[in-house]
C-alpha cells in the first residue's frame, strides 16, 4: 500500500484546490513543489510592508459565486479595481477601450461620435479576419489598433500581428462608456496581504515539500498523481517542444511614496522592451498603512522567447501546437494513474478563477471514483 492517496505535483493555485479538496475528503495528500515557496505564480513577497507580486499583476475576478465563495473561505479580498492605463508615444489612454480613451484619440464625447470613427475606421476590414491585425482592425479600427495594440502585442508574443489568430483578440473589451472597470465580472479584489497566505491556508495540515523536483521514484509514494507542470516536460518533450512565452522581471525599490499613480501601465511602444510597469501597493489601495509607505516597490515586466529550462507563462495556442498537444494527450491516456492539470498540464492560458473552478470539477469527479 502506497504512503499517500494522491501526489500533487506543484503548489500552485491548481494543485493546492485539488490538494485541499482531496484531503477534506479524507484522502492522504503529499504536495511537493521545486520552488522554495508555494503559490506558484501568483506568489506574493512582503517587502517594506507592501505586498509585492513576484511574477507579475494578478488581479482575482470571477461571475462564478462559488468560486467566489471558496476563495473567500481561505483570504478577505479588498475591493480592488482593475483600471490600467496605457503609455503611447508619452501621453496616456485608459483600459479597457471606453469613451476616455476615444476622447483622448479623437476628442470624441459622445457614444454616437466614436461609433462614428471605429466605424469609418473598420470599413477597410473585409470578410472574415485571418489573424490578429485584422480581427482588431474590425474591433476598434486602424488607431486604437496602431496605438494601442499593435506594439503591445507584438512584444507578447514576439512575432508580428499578422502571423497571429484572431482567436487571441476576439474577446478584446470595447465599451462605448466612462467606465474604466476592466472587467465585468460581479466579483473582483486582491487578498489583503497578498496571495500566499491564501494558498497557504489551503494547504494547512497537507505535507508540503518545496525545494522538491519531480522525479519518476516519487511516483511510488501515492497512488495517483496530479501533475501541474508542462505536459510535454513530463514525457521528457519526446514528441517535441510545445511552445510558450516566458517572462523576465526587473523589481526595485524607489525611495518615493508613489511612483507612477496606479497599479498597472502598459507600454504599447515597440521600441520599449518591456510590456507593463507594475507598482504593487496599489493592489492594496485600501490599506492606510502600505499607502503610507515612504518608498514603493515597482516590477517592469520583459517578455521572452521560451526555451527549455526557463519558466513558461504563456502557451502559444496556435493549429500547429493544438496537434501536438493532442499527440502528449493521447500518450497521457496510457497512463490511468496520472492526471494533468493547470496551464501548463491542460496547456491553455487559465485565469485564477478558471484555474479554481477547473480544479474543483476534478476534485468532484475524480473523489466521486467507485
Amino acid at each position: 500500500m502506497a504512503e499517500f492517496d494522491y501526489l500533487v505535483v506543484g503548489a500552485g493555485l491548481f494543485g493546492a484546490v485539488f490538494a485541499r479538496e482531496a484531503a477534506d475528503a479524507g484522502k492522504r495528500v503529499l504536495v511537493i513543489d521545486q520552488r522554495a515557496h508555494l503559490a506558484g505564480n501568483i506568489y506574493t513577497e512582503d517587502r517594506d510592508g507592501i505586498p509585492v507580486h513576484c511574477y507579475g499583476a494578478h488581479i482575482f475576478h470571477t461571475s462564478d459565486e462559488e468560486v467566489w465563495r471558496y476563495v473567500n473561505r481561505f483570504a478577505a479580498f479588498n475591493r480592488f479595481t482593475n483600471a490600467p492605463l496605457a503609455r503611447y508615444q508619452g501621453k496616456l489612454y485608459h483600459l479597457p477601450f471606453n469613451m476616455n480613451t476615444f476622447y483622448a484619440l479623437w476628442g470624441t464625447a459622445t457614444p454616437q461620435e466614436a461609433r462614428a470613427k471605429i466605424e469609418a475606421q473598420r470599413g477597410e476590414s473585409a470578410g472574415e479576419p485571418r489573424n490578429l491585425e485584422e480581427q482588431a482592425i474590425a474591433l476598434v479600427g486602424r488607431d486604437v489598433y496602431e496605438t494601442l495594440i499593435q506594439g503591445y502585442t507584438e512584444k507578447q508574443w514576439g512575432r508580428p500581428c499578422r502571423e497571429l489568430p484572431a482567436s487571441i483578440i476576439r474577446r478584446l473589451p470595447v465599451r462605448l462608456t466612462w467606465d474604466n472597470n476592466y472587467f465585468n465580472d460581479a466579483y473582483q479584489g486582491v487578498p489583503r496581504g497578498g496571495y500566499t497566505g491564501m494558498v497557504a491556508r489551503m494547504l494547512e495540515g497537507i505535507e508540503t515539500r518545496l525545494n522538491t523536483a519531480y522525479t519518476p521514484e516519487l511516483r511510488s509514494l501515492a497512488d495517483r498523481m496530479l501533475y501541474t507542470g508542462s505536459i510535454d516536460g513530463y514525457f521528457g518533450y519526446s514528441l517535441g517542444h510545445l511552445e510558450y512565452r516566458s517572462l523576465r522581471f526587473e523589481t526595485e525599490r524607489m525611495e518615493v511614496p508613489d511612483y507612477q499613480g496606479n497599479a498597472v501601465i502598459n507600454d504599447t511602444n515597440a521600441e520599449t522592451p518591456y510590456t507593463r510597469t507594475i507598482e504593487h501597493k496599489h493592489f492594496a489601495y485600501d490599506d492606510p498603512q502600505v499607502m503610507a509607505s515612504p518608498c514603493t516597490w515597482v516590477t517592469r515586466e520583459y517578455p521572452l522567447a521560451w526555451k527549455e529550462g526557463e519558466e513558461p507563462y504563456y502557451t502559444v495556442n496556435d493549429e500547429k501546437n493544438a496537434e501536438l498537444y493532442a499527440r502528449y494527450q493521447a500518450l497521457a491516456g496510457e497512463d490511468s494513474k496520472v492526471i494533468f492539470g493547470g496551464r501548463l498540464g491542460l496547456y491553455k492560458y487559465l485565469d485564477m478563477d478558471d484555474t479554481i473552478r477547473a480544479a474543483l470539477d476534478l476534485a468532484a469527479r475524480e473523489l466521486g471514483r467507485g
